[in-house]
Parts: C-alpha cells; structure tokens; sequence
C-alpha cells in the first residue's frame, strides 16, 4: 500500500510541497484548503501532470479533513504568509489559532501520523503543535533549517564559484534574522570556509542569509514557495523511506545544546518515526552565544501563546 501524505493549505508553498512529492513519486498526496474549490482545483491540474512525469501518483484535493485520514504524514502549511514589512514573529497570534485547530482536525482522522509544521514562526507552531496534539516529541517537527540552509549553501557556491554540491553547511537556531549560520563548520570540498573567505565577505553573507526571505517577500510581495516546498519534501522523504538522514531541522530539545523545553533549530536524523535523534555539534563560546540569543527569542513568543496551550 502507497503511503500517504496530506498537505493543509493549498496556497504557493503548499501547492509546491505537493508538485514535489509527486516529482518523486513516494507517497499519494491530499491537498486541504478551506477556501472552496481551491485544492481541488489544483490537484486536478496537478494529478493531469503525472502521466507526463511517468508516475502513478495520486493527488486528491478537498476541504473535507475526512477525505485526510490514514495520513502517514500531515503537512501544515496553512495559516497568513508574511508581506511586505513584516517580520515571521509578526505572524504568532494570527497564525496560532489555526495552527491549533488544524492540528485537532488533522489528528480526528489520523491519529497515528507523524506531523510538520511550516506556519511562521515555525519554532512558536512547532512547540504549540506539540502541547496541543499530546503527541510525543519525535512526531512533531519543523521545518527551518533545511531552507535557511540551502540559502546558505547557494549563496556560498555563487560567492566561490563552485557547485553548490560542494558546499557542506547547516545553520541552526530560530527560523528568523536570529538564526545562526555555523560557518565554522561549513567547508567546500572539505576545506573551511574561513580558509577560502575573509570575514568582511563571510559577515555580507551571513547578513543576507538571514534576511534572504524578506528579500524574497519584497521582490514578490508574499512568502516564497519553491524552496520551502522542496523542503517540506525531502523531510516526508526521510520519513517515508526510512532514510535516517541528518537534516536542521526544529525539534523538542530536551538538553541537547543546553536547551529544555523548546523547539528549536538544531540537525536532526530522520527516519520511520519522525525524529530519532539530536545531532549536537562542538560549540565555541560565540556560537553558544548565539545560539542561547536565538533561543530566547523563540522562548518570548512562544510564551506569548499561552493562552492556546492545553
């Protein structure tokens, strides 16, 4: 039996969560949207495109969470993207009611999957996703570092002149301009960067790292959706074939890298079950720094959520 994946929210990053699912023809795919006729009118056009890709992937598209049970994963996208403006934070109390209730629905009819959270600020609806399903801390996870690292990596093959297959790099912590991007860690071909790279020109990275999705949001006037998609679809692909791949992702830290009870950016091996471990890395006192700067920050709006927490 093919596994199944269901994507709440048929907006850009849903939509494309969903043409890259079925690009890699793993699972069959389910698109929620709450606005009529919206998911089911992309997934007609999307299920139209699968016989060109040569697959047999079946894509279903409705508002109706009973069309969503049996989910092996349940994708959340749903929730406002961010504008011109504004900041992820901005979005916490607009975002968190739905997050709540989409979770409740989604868990009705599947209560044996395994979740990921996409809604901004993505650490805040991690940590309300988990008090509010009761789910244990490995099927609750979310998605951040897997896109603010891959920003990175093109950023640094663009500045070097390499493939970006040659640049090894993960940034951690918050999903926002608090993030912090490891460049003591990152090597291309196995070399340091701070071999190949001055500081003045690792800073101007570092910088448009952090801010590459406002960048995005003032060029386009709405979130991106390709890259948050693709994502989304390599953290279902570790989880549906078992993969046991190392990914940054936001995860319940109970300890790892001095953090309790928050949900945070750090590398996490992924498998069958959601999270099977926390990866920790080798802090100097600056990157503790950092990361412990970024955690409270997530702390605060998380502890301005109170109010939706069981």
């Amino acid at each position: 039996m093919r596994s199944k994946v269901t994507i709440i929210g048929a907006g850009n990053t849903g939509s494309a969560t969903a043409i890259w699912l079925a690009a890699k023809d793993i699972c069959d795919v389910v698109m929620l949207d709450v606005v009529p006729g919206r998911a089911q009118g992309k997934a007609m056009d999307l299920q139209e495109a699968v016989p060109i890709l040569g697959h047999s992937t079946t894509v279903t598209g409705t508002s109706d969470f009973k069309d969503t049970a049996g989910s092996d994963v349940v994708v959340i996208t749903a929730g406002n993207p961010r504008k011109p403006g504004m900041t992820r934070d901005d979005l916490a109390q607009v975002n968190a009611a739905v997050v709540a209730e989409t979770v409740r629905s989604a868990l009705a009819h599947s209560p044996g999957t395994i979740l990921i959270i996409l809604t901004n600020p993505v650490d805040a609806m991690a940590y309300l996703a988990y008090r509010v399903s009761g789910l244990a801390k490995n099927r609750v996870i979310g998605q951040a570092g897997v896109l603010d690292s891959a920003r990175f990596q093109m950023l640094i093959a663009q500045e070097l002149g390499v493939s970006v297959e040659s640049v090894n790099t993960v940034i951690l912590g918050g999903h926002g301009d608090t993030m912090v991007p490891m460049v003591r860690h990152t090597t291309i071909g196995g070399v340091p960067l701070l071999d190949l790279l001055p500081h003045d020109k690792l800073k101007i990275l570092m910088d448009r790292v952090k801010n590459r999705g406002t960048e995005i949001v003032n060029l386009l006037k709405t979130s991106a959706s390709y890259a948050p998609g693709a994502a989304l679809a390599a953290m279902v692909q570790c989880i549906l074939l078992d993969t046991h791949r190392v990914l940054p992702c936001s995860a319940y830290c109970e300890g790892e890298f001095g953090l309790h009870g928050l949900y945070f950016g750090v590398p996490v091996q992924i498998g069958r079950t959601g999270v099977e471990r926390i990866v920790e890395l080798p802090l100097d006192a600056d990157e503790e720094k950092s990361l412990q700067a970024s955690a409270e920050k997530v702390r605060t709006i998380v502890s301005g959520l109170a109010a939706y927490f069981p």
